[in-house]
C-alpha cells in the first residue's frame, strides 16, 4: 500500500515513534523469550529493563521485524502527522511544557522546575515503562498461563497504570484492557473506556469470561496445583 504523506523509510529513520514502538512489540508478542524478543527476558534483568537500548538489535529481532506486517500503521494519517512532527512534539510536551508550567503557573524556581520535570519525571516515567518488559516478565503469579514467564505484577500495574498484569496480557494479547478485571489498578483501561465514550476508541476487543475460566482451569498455576 501506499503511503500519501510519509514514507515507510522516513517512518523508519525516526526512533521510538509509534510505528517502531508497535513494529517491537508486535514481535515481543510473537516471539516471546526468543533471539526474536526484542528484550528478551532470559538474557536477564538488566537486558530487558534497559540494555537492549543500549546495543545493536539481534539479528533475528532485526529479520523478523522486517517481515512483519505494519500497513495498518504505516497508512494510518493520525500516526503520519504523528511521525512527521515527531521531534517537534517530543520537545514540546516532553520538556518544555511540563517546565514551563510550574513555573509560570505557580511561581516554582527553573531549577525546581527543571530537576523535577524534563530530569526527575522523565527518568521516573522512562524506568516505570521499562519495568513492564523486565519486572513483569521475571517476579509475579501466573494464575492464566503458567508456561510463560510474563507474570501478574502489582507493582508494576500501579506505576504503569495498569500494564503490570502481563500473564494476562499475554495470554490474551487481543483484549484491550490488558487485565481480566477492567478497573483494579488500571488506569489506562478507564481512560480508553472514556475515548470510546466519546467515540475516539472503537472496536474494543476482549476475552469472554468463559475463555478466560477454560484457559485458567487447562494452563493456569491452579491446574498445576491440581
Amino acid at each position: 500500500m501506499a503511503i500519501s504523506s510519509v514514507t515507510e523509510t522516513s517512518i523508519l529513520e525516526k526512533r521510538n515513534n509509534i510505528y517502531n514502538w508497535v513494529r517491537d512489540h508486535r514481535i515481543h508478542h510473537k516471539f516471546s523469550e526468543t533471539s526474536a524478543d526484542p528484550h528478551d527476558a532470559r538474557r536477564g534483568f538488566f537486558f530487558s529493563h534497559v540494555g537492549w537500548l543500549m546495543m545493536k538489535k539481534h539479528p533475528e529481532v532485526i529479520r523478523e521485524g522486517r517481515k512483519a506486517d505494519m500497513s495498518d500503521i504505516a497508512n494510518d494519517r493520525l500516526v503520519q502527522f504523528h511521525t512527521k512532527y515527531f521531534n517537534t512534539f517530543k520537545i514540546f510536551f516532553c520538556f518544555l511544557l511540563p517546565t514551563l508550567t510550574p513555573v509560570y503557573g505557580w511561581g516554582e524556581s527553573w531549577m525546581s522546575a527543571i530537576i523535577s520535570q524534563p530530569i526527575l519525571r522523565y527518568v521516573l516515567t522512562l524506568n516505570f515503562t521499562w519495568s513492564v518488559n523486565s519486572f513483569a516478565h521475571i517476579w509475579g503469579n501466573k494464575p492464566y498461563d503458567r508456561h510463560i514467564k510474563p507474570a501478574e505484577n502489582w507493582a508494576v500495574s500501579a506505576v504503569a497504570m495498569g500494564e503490570g498484569w502481563h500473564n494476562y496480557h499475554h495470554t490474551f494479547p487481543w483484549d484491550y484492557k490488558a487485565s481480566e478485571l477492567a478497573y483494579v489498578n488500571n488506569t489506562t483501561t478507564f481512560i480508553l473506556n472514556l475515548f470510546a465514550k466519546i467515540g475516539w476508541a472503537y472496536d474494543l476487543k476482549q476475552a469472554s469470561p468463559s475463555l478466560i475460566k477454560a484457559v485458567i482451569q487447562n494452563r493456569g498455576e491452579i491446574a498445576h496445583q491440581d
